[in-house]
């Protein structure tokens, strides 16, 4: 496998469309590494670390400025031109997003109980209603 990859393969790999890998370049989430003599993307492996990442956030509806400032985030806190001061305030705003993620996490969980009862209630009424055409025949 080449170092770098075309769109084609980074949606392979992600199971994402070309249109929202495109998108979220464009958004300045992932941007392509780099681009090939005939002008097409390319991806990096990092890339695709990236859209996974993106992937993980989305179903806890993340926007896309708050999925932007925490590759941001990443990005600087990799970097090694960040005082101590600086380094310690990227990490604190990053745990701000960790207990969004907790939020988020118990709101879901909340839904899925309310989800899981309703299956059941609709369990019982085809349970009832089934064994209520029978003893009618």
């Amino acid at each position: 496998m080449s170092d770098q990859m075309q769109i084609g393969e980074v949606a392979e790999r992600t199971g994402l469309s070309l249109r929202t890998i495109r998108y979220y370049g464009e958004m300045g989430l992932v941007p392509p590494s780099a681009r090939s003599g005939g002008g097409f993307r390319l991806y990096s492996e990092s890339d695709v670390d990236r859209f996974r990442l993106i992937m993980r956030m989305k179903p806890l509806d993340f926007t896309l400025e708050e999925m932007k400032d925490v590759l941001d985030l990443f990005d600087a806190l990799l970097t090694s031109e960040v005082t101590a001061e600086e380094h310690a305030a990227l990490v604190e705003r990053l745990a701000t997003y960790r207990v969004a993620v907790e939020n988020r996490m118990r709101a879901i969980r909340a839904q899925l109980d309310v989800a899981e009862e309703f299956a059941a209630h609709l369990e019982q009424q085809v349970a009832w209603h089934s064994q209520r055409r029978v003893s009618e025949t």
